[in-house]
């Protein structure tokens, strides 16, 4: 053998290299029948697993990429301002969106799971949503049939489906009244079933697997909205029901998107569900159905174990809120009966039995989380059920409650339900507990009880004498100190040991400039609301937040009107119907001689609008004329001018007879509207006398009998504009029209121009004339 060819080692490794051969011969025969077969049948080992993030796929780069313009592109229109119609455009200025929107539905055909279920396009697809008609909408539903479970599953197709229902509540309240949009026409053939008959079919898709959906931390916002879909009632649309849609991080990571409306100019799009539109029959079936899914399927331990949960809870709280609304809640049996331990059923069998307290709604009381559940259920449950649940969970135990950084909460929104008899022992059994309700800033209690009272007409000197104590208040000297300390949340002795009667604005102006704020300096929200809440008692109850505000120096007035928060009591006043007509007008009158320091403010400006809007006209040429010496200080104002140009100055100067007459029709015509409405644009016809200020000058023979050329044109439009243009206003009660002459200055310029010669005119004189 040459040596070229001699390998070193063991012999045994010679047999391994003979033995290679073999395996491959072994699979040749495979391969061989794999060619055999057909193309579309695949062994099912070579299949592979789909990835649980792209269930459906991933989507290609290069659509990835388009889909990124797209989206630049759609949040550009959103985020600009509405469109201004241009008069001498010819073109639909959504006709550019259109096209744009209909190539890019066209390239997301047959691609929107995929899209749907990708981090980047997903993000487009709730974009689009908001911009598609009808039409697009039931399309883009029916392509995602069949697969709803798995994409509400997804951590990203499950805000997609969630945007899809949101913003389907107009497209179903339109096919309610018999609106359905046209249906091009397509080669593809086929039913396209209506969103409703869409809706419906996917809660049918869903049920089966609704109560193992409910415990899903991506599944459980999407049924939220589907409820609110199914059953818009005023209490399962409210505000409560609407923050609960979607998780904190959910909310602030949306909110980094940008703006998400229709891009067209005619359309608008609504994230909220509105409570008055109309929905099917169907629908309410629907949302029953769920309910008696989750009743049947579930026994009583497991529904009080989503109380707890925080995915859980809030879609239970939905759930509730259906019940209640469909008069399922007060049945023996009901998932309220099973929450509330029984005490729906003990209503109906055994109502003068003595309930023993739960340890499970006990816990309940001071959960973070199931708290809010607790509210729903007191603010929900039928009037005997109430009865029991106060007189066994919170009688007797008001004290701790009230204070209690979370029960405190259920409380306030108990209090909301008591009868006159109730109030009454809940005020005695407090009366003792308001000081430490104030120190711990637990102020909520104190205002349900105050709103409750205004409510039933009852008890209301009562509770202005548990503000009072609340505050330390105890002489009727020392009541003028109410706003102050009320605002400040602080008790008298302690206010006044602060020395924050000394504090002036100025100061606080001062120290804000420089980052240096004193919080106990500053008004507090709860404050503000508590005295809201006091001037819509009755007159002699109310009359305590008046004279406080009537005691304040105009300096702290003008502090508390340019506060975003106290600012927000003086708009209370004006509004309450319990106030009388003498304390706002002594308001508006104290300020005379000070409102060019009022306006001179963002807060302060409103406030003076709102006082001009309230006075009458005495009132307000009172306020115009000790403006007057101020004028200039408001036209340099920021804010003022905008306050000078509403009460027009110029106008009552140099003629108030019209000035009067114009305030006359606006306070009797608008009524409490901030700024009076415009002239008339239409006016009676003039006189012959009147009239002739719009006959066109004479004109020479020889200008007569040239012809006009462009710049002739342009002038006679401007200034035939010019002379239609009048201003007609009555002067006290003659019928006499002011009209408004054009300059005759103008007229003189506009004369010589017309009357100069052409340009090639002037080039030749000038010519020959050389």
């Amino acid at each position: 053998m040459p040596n070229e060819n001699r390998k070193r080692g063991k012999k045994h490794k010679k047999t391994q290299e003979h033995n290679q051969p073999s395996r491959d011969t072994n699979e040749a025969p495979q391969n061989a029948e794999h060619h055999n077969r057909p193309s579309w049948i695949v062994p099912a080992q070579e299949l592979e697993e789909p990835h649980p993030e792209a269930p459906f796929g991933y989507v290609d780069p290069d659509i990835k990429a388009y889909f990124r313009t797209v989206d630049d592109q759609i949040r550009t229109w959103q985020q600009e301002r509405p469109y201004e119609e241009d008069q001498a455009a010819d073109l639909d200025p959504n006709e550019a969106k259109r096209i744009f929107l209909v190539a890019a539905l066209s390239e997301m055909s047959e691609k929107e799971k995929q899209l749907a279920t990708d981090p980047d396009c997903s993000v487009v697809l709730e974009r689009m949503a908001h911009s598609m008609d009808d039409f697009v909408r039931r399309v883009f539903l029916d392509s995602l049939s069949g697969s709803y479970e798995a994409l509400i599953k997804h951590r990203f197709a499950s805000h997609v489906c969630q945007t899809l229902f949101t913003v389907a509540a107009d497209t179903v309240s339109r096919e309610t009244k018999g609106i359905y949009p046209s249906v091009p026409d397509s080669k593809d053939k086929g039913e396209l079933r209506t969103l409703t008959r869409l809706i419906l079919d996917i809660c049918e898709e869903l049920a089966p697997v609704f109560t193992s959906l409910v415990m899903d931390p991506f599944a459980s916002h999407v049924l939220r909205a589907l409820l609110l879909l199914l059953s818009p009632t005023k209490s399962a649309a409210s505000h409560k029901a609407q923050s609960n849609m979607r998780s904190k991080k959910s909310s602030a990571w949306k909110a980094r998107q940008g703006t998400m409306k229709s891009v067209f100019a005619d359309n608008k799009s609504y994230d909220r569900i509105d409570s008055t539109r109309s929905v099917p029959n169907e629908f309410r079936e629907a949302a029953t159905r769920f309910v008696r899914v989750l009743k049947s399927e579930l026994s009583d331990n497991e529904v009080r174990a989503l109380a707890a949960n925080k995915v859980a809870s809030p879609l239970l709280q939905l759930i509730l809120e259906v019940e209640a609304d469909h008069g399922e809640s007060s049945l023996p049996g009901s998932l309220m009966d099973h929450v509330l331990v029984g005490i729906i059923t003990l209503c109906h069998r055994k109502p003068d039995e003595q309930l023993e307290a739960s340890d499970y709604l006990v816990t309940l009381l001071r959960d973070p989380t199931s708290s809010h559940l607790l509210e729903t259920m007191v603010s929900r449950c039928p009037d005997p059920a109430f009865t029991i649940l106060w007189a066994t969970y919170f009688q007797g135990k008001l004290a701790r409650l009230a204070i209690h950084p979370v029960a405190n909460f259920v409380v306030a929104k108990a209090t909301e339900r008591l009868n006159p008899t109730q109030l009454k022992g809940a005020l005695e059994e407090l009366e003792s507990s308001w000081n430490k309700i104030i120190v711990s800033a637990r102020t909520g209690v104190l205002r349900a009880m105050i709103d409750r009272a205004c409510t039933l007409r009852a008890h209301e000197k009562d509770i202005c004498q548990a503000v009072c104590n609340a505050f330390q208040l105890f002489q009727p000297k020392d009541r003028s100190h109410l706003v102050s300390c009320v605002l400040v949340l602080k008790p008298f002795q302690e206010y006044l040991a602060t020395g924050l009667t000394k504090c002036s604005s100025e100061d606080t102006q001062q120290s804000s400039k420089k980052g240096n704020v004193d919080d106990s300096k500053e008004p507090k929200i709860q404050g503000a609301l508590i005295l809201q809440s006091l001037l819509r008692l009755n007159e002699p109850p109310c009359t305590m937040v008046t004279e406080s505000i009537k005691s304040l120096s105009t300096e702290d007035l003008i502090s508390l009107s340019q506060n975003p928060i106290s600012s927000r009591v003086i708009d209370v006043l004006f509004d309450s119907e319990t106030v009388p007509f003498k304390v706002k007008r002594a308001l508006v009158m104290s300020l005379i001689g000070h409102y060019h320091t009022l306006v001179d403010d963002r807060i302060g400006s409103r406030v003076g609008d709102r006082c001009w809007a309230f006075a009458d006209p005495y009132l307000r040429e009172k306020i115009a004329r000790s403006l007057i010496a101020h004028e200039q200080f408001l036209a340099a104002s920021y804010f003022g001018k905008f306050f000078a140009r509403n009460i027009n100055l110029y106008l009552l100067q140099r003629r108030p007879d019209e000035w009067r007459e114009l305030q006359s029709q606006s306070k009797s015509s608008s009524g409490s509207t901030t700024s009076p409405p415009a002239p008339s644009a239409t006016a009676p016809k003039p006189n012959s006398d009147d009239a002739e200020v719009s006959r066109p000058s004479k004109i020479s023979k020889k200008r007569r009998g040239r012809p006009e050329d462009e710049i002739d044109a342009v002038f006679n439009a401007n200034l035939g504009a010019m002379t239609k243009r009048i201003a007609v206003s009555a002067t006290g009660s003659s019928d006499k029209l002011v009209v408004q002459k054009p300059d005759q200055g103008l007229q003189d310029v506009l004369g010589a121009i017309r009357a100069a010669p052409s340009d090639d005119g002037g080039r030749g004189k000038r010519q020959r004339k050389s």
